[in-house]
């Protein structure tokens, strides 16, 4: 009996009502009238700080986030609290570039997911064609850059993987389908590598004289694939529409390298060196 008085004393300190009543019943569970506080360790909440403070890919998510921190740190203890301010009064964010998603377009792709029900929507491809899209909806990816959706494109009969920022969802959904089997058990290593092949205008292989992991650390995943050669080479695969865009990109990385195609950025590469030289003479 006395344990079971020092558990109820726990539930009163942690704020439910526990009422004791007569008879064999003993103590009764009495509505909630207000909010326990709430129980994170110190690491847990610092990860909320640490969270919140990163530049969402959500349209407006930096606002909301904000808002639900605001809360959060009203029932926070107050040693913990201190170091959430902390972390906020020392961290200086960068907003992250290229398009964000309506959130609302994120609600119905997690929803549809879930709920296993067919979705059409319009897609505006990378070459700027837009088409309507049928699909089977399977998960929701972020690569932290971009949100896709991976799903089963029924008219093609194949999967595909989809940028949620050029999607637009069409309402209301379509009926609902027997799951099927993932196109890979690694989802994330299943978009990296559909994602960075996708059949751009110019494919580029590139040897790069670092190792693997060194340009791993400077060149994103869903940019190239990168390919171990030796322990001081790798091979880069990517790929653009646009040559101008992969000249450029490819001498950001600082890295000694051999490019083996297309021919045409061999050829833009070499007009381009020859442009520059006699703009600096």
């Amino acid at each position: 009996m006395r344990t079971v008085r020092r558990d109820i004393q726990k539930l009163r300190d942690l704020g439910y009502p526990v009422h004791a009543t007569p008879g064999a019943a003993g103590y009764r569970l009495g509505a909630g009238t207000k909010l326990p506080p709430l129980l994170l360790d110190d690491e847990e909440a610092v990860a909320i700080g640490l969270r919140t403070a990163a530049s969402g890919t959500v349209t407006g998510i930096e606002e909301t986030s904000l808002r639900a921190l605001a809360k959060l740190e009203q029932v926070l203890p107050s040693r913990v609290r201190h170091q959430v301010n902390l972390l906020h009064s020392v961290t200086v964010t960068v907003p992250a570039a290229g398009p964000t998603v309506d959130p609302d377009v994120l609600t119905v792709l997690a929803a549809v997911c879930r709920d296993h029900q067919r979705l059409r929507f319009d897609y505006r491809s990378h070459d700027g064609t837009d088409s309507v899209r049928h699909t089977e909806p399977h998960r929701l990816v972020h690569t932290g850059r971009r949100w896709y959706l991976v799903g089963w494109d029924t008219d093609r009969r194949d999967w595909r993987t989809y940028r949620v920022d050029r999607m637009h969802p069409r309402i209301p959904t379509g009926p609902r389908f027997a799951p099927r089997p993932a196109p890979d058990v690694d989802l994330a290593g299943y978009l990296n590598h559909g994602v960075s092949t996708a059949p751009y205008r110019y494919r580029a292989r590139i040897t790069l004289d670092v190792p693997a992991a060194t340009a791993a650390e400077r060149i994103p995943p869903t940019v190239g694939v990168i390919e171990a050669v030796d322990p001081h080479t790798c091979l880069l695969h990517t790929g653009s529409n646009s040559l101008d865009e992969l000249a450029i990109y490819v001498a950001s990385f600082g890295f000694r390298l051999q490019i083996h195609e297309p021919p045409e950025l061999i050829a833009h590469i070499r007009d381009l060196a020859t442009r520059l030289t006699d703009a600096v003479r």
